[in-house]
């Protein structure tokens, strides 16, 4: 099965260089337990693959044999412009890692289409517009999941896309964005990323969703990833678990791999510790 790398090298390495290509990858977490960092992480390294080997060589180490690099990565944002999600990123890693990173990320905005039927000023998002000229004219008022499929249907093959976040568009969710329709755009996703053979990551804030909506994400996905605060004692600990995953489960549970520990530091989200079945 052909692997794209996630940009997390100890995991990369336990599930044979990356996700399956095809793949969408729900990363469903608690408020600051690591699912963004994932996200900011996995498009950095992609990015260095190419901007500056030896900076990836020194953060991710060698790729594992017959992986596919993705051609590009798109970051694709609902309202949040390029350099708050960059300035983010960057008190999280490393400067040059960030700089070199996401040097050539392709950073998309959907601003004007999340707020144009919402009582924000115009001037508030406006401004950052002109990065989406593959949409033609502003001033057609397109529905912002019409805009994302275009977007992901002239974009997504062979490329990394992350899209930060599902969590926006569950809050919009009501007369004009039907939880319906965002679920079935998702399952149509999950059919066209197939035949795509890239891969889509696709944030959300777990506390928000009840356990219908996260169930319903779940099964519109090929993998989910939950990023959980664990309390042992006076510290907390960041985890992660894979808990569906297609291609990838199966080699976990060979190992009877449950849970890992996980870490923010310069070089982004990583993997500190694994915890087995005994």
């Amino acid at each position: 099965m052909e692997r794209m790398p996630l940009g997390i090298s100890r995991l990369d390495r336990m599930i044979g260089g990356g996700a399956p290509a095809g793949s969408v990858v729900l990363l469903a977490g608690e408020s600051g337990a690591g699912a963004r960092e994932f996200c900011y992480t996995s498009a950095a390294m992609n990015g260095l693959v190419d901007t500056d080997p030896e900076l990836f060589d020194l953060y991710y180490g060698d790729l594992e044999s017959d992986v596919t690099v993705p051609e590009m990565v798109h970051y694709v944002s609902f309202t949040d412009e390029r350099r708050a999600v960059v300035d983010e990123m960057a008190f999280v890693m490393d400067d040059d890692l960030v700089d070199a990173g996401m040097d050539d990320v392709r950073f998309v905005e959907f601003a004007e289409e999340y707020f144009q039927l919402t009582p924000v000023p115009t001037d508030w998002y406006a401004d950052g517009m002109a990065d989406i000229t593959e949409l033609g004219s502003h001033n057609e008022r397109t529905d912002v999941l019409e805009a994302l499929g275009e977007y992901l249907t002239e974009h997504a093959t062979g490329n990394l896309v992350v899209i930060d976040s599902v969590t926006d568009l569950v809050a919009a969710a009501d007369d004009r964005l039907g939880w319906s329709d965002l679920t079935v755009l998702l399952k149509g996703l999950k059919r066209a990323s197939h035949r795509w053979g890239g891969v889509i990551l696709l944030l959300v804030n777990s506390e928000l969703l009840g356990p219908t909506e996260l169930g319903r994400l779940k099964e519109a996905t090929d993998g989910t990833l939950l990023f959980e605060w664990e309390s042992g004692g006076s510290e907390r600990a960041r985890t992660l678990v894979v808990e569906q995953f297609r291609g990838v489960l199966s080699r976990l549970e060979d190992e009877d791999i449950v849970r890992f520990e996980t870490e923010i530091h310069d070089g982004g989200f990583d993997i500190s510790n694994v915890r087995k079945i005994r």
